[in-house]
């Protein structure tokens, strides 16, 4: 090797080192150490909604190599799960795992982040949410709350609920004091159903045994098997019309969200989308089963009349009618929406629904 040639080869080996050392330090500024605090809406026990939260945490830290730290807490070791939403905004936690829909009483624009009765389905609110002008215009709205928001789990549609006994008419209904969340509590009060909205998860159980309650609703089979309302109402209705795909979110604080590192951004929200998808995929895997070990405990599967149906249909648009005439947040957000639905079901009910009523004919008659 001739001198020349050599040190051309040793300038240019420096010259890399000296880049890479220059190069550390703009790194290590992308990955800060930073500590927060997620609360949760959900106990630990519902692992498949508590599961949403460790999801993001996993996911940021792993990403980050430990420097970004989200310390996840269960409903009540911080602040009541109702209450999650004002923690957030009051800075009392950086984050929060949560339904929008819980804190409709505050501003009912906010359930039309989780669901809207007779709203869209799992894959349609993806599509809105991510594709559509969801994310931006719930946005445009949660910052008036002092919160940044962003789907963190979908639970598919739900089931219906559980009664003491059978519903057959509209006059069934009229009179039961049902567990019911977000603005379906005021569609049915509409038919005559009192809403009951203020019960903790962990006092549901026990307001139904105790007759304080006639009827509850929660998520599906997975979750309402663990929480045991099999053992003391003995008809399963479906379909849950009020939630035909229920958003669950990530708030966080929108002062500390701004006060991030535009790479931690990136990182959270990459977190929340595996979270809303694996949620939905939990849900998916584990509802049949559980709906099946439901049946066997002597659980009656019942639907709606088309006639309930049909009401609270009529009941629920009305109800958006007036709150569109209101509040400028919620109508501007639910006509954007709506004007989506009506194309995105034109296009559903062609291949999507055909080929999965195709299959569920196979099914029932034994050929899968």
């Amino acid at each position: 090797m001739d001198r020349r040639s050599f040190i051309r080869r040793a300038g240019a080996a420096g010259a890399g080192a000296a880049a890479s050392a220059l190069a550390s330090p703009a790194v290590a500024q992308d990955y800060p150490k930073i500590t927060w605090k997620m609360t949760s809406s959900f106990p630990k026990s519902l692992d498949t909604l508590y599961g949403g939260a460790e999801d993001i945490a996993a996911h940021v830290s792993e990403a980050t190599g430990g420097n970004f730290v989200i310390q996840t807490y269960e409903a009540g070791e911080i602040v009541p799960g109702a209450q999650a939403a004002d923690a957030v905004s009051a800075g009392t936690v950086d984050a929060a795992h949560t339904c929008s829909y819980y804190f409709w009483n505050k501003d009912p624009t906010y359930a039309i982040g989780t669901a809207l009765p007779f709203g869209l389905n799992a894959r349609l609110s993806n599509a809105w949410f991510y594709q559509g002008n969801g994310n931006k215009l719930m946005n445009e709205f949660y910052a008036t709350q002092g919160i940044y928001g962003l789907p963190a789990g979908n639970t598919g549609a739900q089931m219906g609920g559980w009664f003491r006994k059978e519903i057959n008419t509209l006059d069934d209904l009229k009179g039961l004091k049902m567990r019911i969340a977000g603005l379906a509590g005021k569609v049915i009060e509409k038919i005559g159903v009192a809403p009951q909205q203020d019960l903790a998860i962990n006092d549901i159980f026990a307001a139904l045994d105790k007759g304080v309650i006639d009827a509850v609703e929660w998520v599906g089979p997975y979750d309402d098997l663990k929480l045991g309302f099999q053992k003391i109402a003995k008809y399963y209705y479906y379909p849950g019309w009020w939630e035909g795909g229920a958003v669950v979110h990530a708030f966080f604080n929108l002062q500390k969200w701004n006060a991030l590192p535009k790479t931690y951004q990136t990182i959270l929200a990459g977190a929340c989308a595996f979270a809303n998808t694996n949620m939905l995929a939990k849900y998916d895997l584990r509802n049949p089963q559980a709906l099946k070990e439901i049946v066997q405990q002597g659980v009656t599967l019942r639907p709606f009349s088309q006639e309930i149906l049909e009401a609270c249909f009529l009941a629920a648009t009305g109800i958006y009618a007036d709150l569109s005439k209101s509040n400028d947040y919620f109508k501007r957000i639910y006509d954007d929406q709506v004007a989506y639905k009506k194309d995105a079901y034109l296009w559903m009910q062609l291949s999507e629904y055909t080929f999965d009523t195709f299959m569920m004919i196979q099914q029932r008659a034994g050929k899968l």
